[in-house]
């Protein structure tokens, strides 16, 4: 098997979320080494004391040391944006200091897989970059704004080419990377879209079992059958990209459908969101020993003026709406004494 890396990270608040993405990737790609850019010393710490085979991880500190240019950048970004200022940078340590790999891809922190990630490289026969698009619902047309790709899976084949789409990117987030849309910028995020024009070898994969979100499900049918979550009868889903998954009002676990108009079916919710919110319980109780993970509260995203300030107002309220309908209807996950119902 060609030696595929892999590279995340993640703070405290996001940890059992990575280990989430650890153990499945294992599961479905036994051996496969993970970088993790660790954004706390917490987190540090707790990745240290659980000693996990083919996990490796550096500390915010010896990450900056190696790249003072994205370091200096901090003071100008909020933490999230920072952190989006990180992505290519940390791609791109982890491509020198992985020579002897084929493949270096980033994983956003809250993907899970569900089956082996090959058939996504036998698409990239003769690629350098690999993107992945959005796909977004027509219900959720109003987001394309963000970018055409998401950022959720970056691959570069350790090549001239590859390398040097990962060096333009670091350099355009260096420039600017702000959690607000800017023309045709956004984040780290926006600039998948110039992709394409920087090399003939970037390819923009196909199979919809990659990265099935709450922004593209509607466009399909889910079932379970043979032991496999299937989409349209015809193709496995390979990793679910799970933005939005959180605790709220002290019981629950939510999901972020609704904010994305998305269907939520009993596949989806018993063999999608289930494991996953299982494992998330499973992690935080071998974890607690070491750091409370219960408590956990990813950053909340940044509001840039007074505008935007009454936008996320607006927002908060919206989704305890919509968090107390999933109560009522189901979608939610009650948890009791670490179990999920």
């Amino acid at each position: 098997m060609a030696n595929r890396v892999y590279c995340t990270y993640f703070d405290h608040n996001y940890l059992s979320r990575g280990l989430a993405l650890y153990h499945s990737l294992q599961r479905h790609a036994p051996g496969a080494r993970l970088w993790v850019l660790c954004l706390s010393e917490e987190c540090h710490r707790t990745l240290a004391a659980l000693g996990l085979p083919n996990l490796i991880f550096r500390s915010l500190a010896e990450f900056e040391a190696e790249d003072p240019e994205v370091a200096a950048t901090r003071p100008t970004r909020s933490t999230i944006e920072y952190y989006f200022t990180c992505t290519p940078a940390w791609m791109s340590v982890v491509l020198l200091n992985e020579p002897g790999a084929d493949w270096v891809t980033y994983l956003d922190g809250d993907l899970f897989f569900f089956e082996s990630p090959e058939a996504i490289y036998r698409e990239l026969p003769d690629a350098s970059v690999a993107i992945i698009p959005h796909r977004f619902t027509a219900k959720a047309a109003r987001l394309r704004k963000f970018g055409t790709y998401n950022v959720g899976w970056v691959g570069a084949r350790n090549d001239p080419d590859g390398i040097a789409v990962i060096t333009w990117w670091r350099q355009k987030c260096i420039e600017w990377c702000h959690d607000y849309v800017d023309g045709d910028r956004f984040a780290d995020q926006g600039y998948l879209d110039s992709f394409p024009g920087l090399s003939s070898r970037v390819k923009v994969i196909e199979n919809v079992g990659a990265n099935l979100a709450p922004w593209n499900v509607g466009n399909h049918q889910i079932d379970f059958r043979d032991a496999s979550v299937m989409i349209d009868a015809t193709r496995p889903l390979i990793f679910f990209h799970f933005q939005g998954v959180k605790k709220g009002l002290r019981w629950f676990i939510f999901n972020s459908h609704r904010q994305y108009r998305a269907p939520f079916s009993g596949a989806m919710r018993n063999h999608v969101y289930r494991p996953y919110v299982d494992e998330l319980l499973e992690i935080e109780r071998a974890v607690n020993p070491v750091l409370q993970l219960s408590g956990a509260k990813p950053h909340r995203r940044s509001a840039i003026d007074v505008l935007q300030h009454f936008k996320s107002k607006a927002r908060n309220s919206r989704l305890r709406a919509f968090q107390l309908l999933d109560i009522v209807t189901g979608r939610a996950f009650l948890v009791l004494y670490g179990t999920a119902h």
